[in-house]
C-alpha cells in the first residue's frame, strides 16, 4: 500500500536522477526492470507537475498578498 505522505519536489527529481542513472548503467537492460523504471518515472513526473502547479499557486497568493499591502 502506498503511503499516503506527499514526496516532496527534491526527493522526487533525486528518484528520477536516479533512474535515469540506472538506464545509463546498464550494458544489457533487463525490460521488466526497464518498464518499472519508465512506470515509476511516469509517476514522479506526474507528481512532480502537480507540485509545480502547487507551488505555483501559492507564489501568487503571496504575490497578490504583498500587492493589497
Amino acid at each position: 500500500m502506498k503511503s499516503m505522505a506527499r514526496t516532496s519536489l527534491s526527493e522526487s527529481l533525486k528518484k528520477l536522477e536516479e533512474i535515469t542513472e540506472w538506464f545509463e548503467h546498464q550494458d544489457e537492460i533487463d525490460v521488466e526492470k526497464a518498464l518499472e523504471k519508465v512506470k515509476e518515472g511516469v509517476v514522479l513526473i506526474k507528481e512532480s507537475k502537480t507540485r509545480l502547479k502547487e507551488v505555483e499557486n501559492e507564489f501568487e497568493i503571496v504575490k497578490k498578498e504583498l500587492e493589497q499591502e
